[in-house]
Parts: C-alpha cells; sequence; structure tokens
C-alpha cells in the first residue's frame, strides 16, 4: 500500500458532487484525509484526498471519479509503503 494524494475539482456543476461523495464513500476504509474548498462565485470546488492504498485501488478510484463529466482528477502516488 502507498500514500497518495488525489485532487479532485467539480467545475459549474454542484450537482456532481452527490456522484464524487458516493464514490469517495465507497473508498472510505482507504481515505485517511480530506479537504473540500468550495470557490462559489467561480462555480467551481475543489477537493484533496489522502488515500492509503495499493496502485489498483488508486486508479480504481480515480478512474470512477474521472468519468464524471464536470469532475477533473489527478494523483500524485508517493513510493512510500505503508
Amino acid at each position: 500500500m502507498k500514500i497518495a494524494v488525489i485532487g479532485i475539482v467539480i467545475e459549474k456543476d454542484r450537482g456532481a458532487a452527490g456522484a464524487v461523495n458516493e464514490i469517495l464513500s465507497d473508498y472510505g476504509d482507504y481515505i485517511v484525509g480530506r479537504m473540500g474548498v468550495p470557490d462559489k462565485s467561480r462555480d467551481i470546488y475543489v477537493i484533496s484526498v489522502i488515500v492509503k492504498a495499493t496502485n489498483e485501488i488508486i486508479s480504481a478510484m480515480t478512474g470512477k471519479l474521472g468519468r464524471i463529466s464536470t469532475v477533473t482528477v489527478k494523483s500524485a502516488v508517493t513510493s512510500v509503503e505503508v
């Protein structure tokens, strides 16, 4: 298992937040921490998630998040084994 940071940006459609939260809930056992920062004036919502998981689990989670139309996802996976 590795430590990773996943950055999630939701643009223009706050309704996508429900789908994002559902996926994050599905992977809740791997989430170490989470922080959300809304910029309501620009209709942009940013969520950073720290996870402890295998590369396969991280890829599966980011893949599901990335398939949501108004969501952009980037991940940084460390080389730290935990």
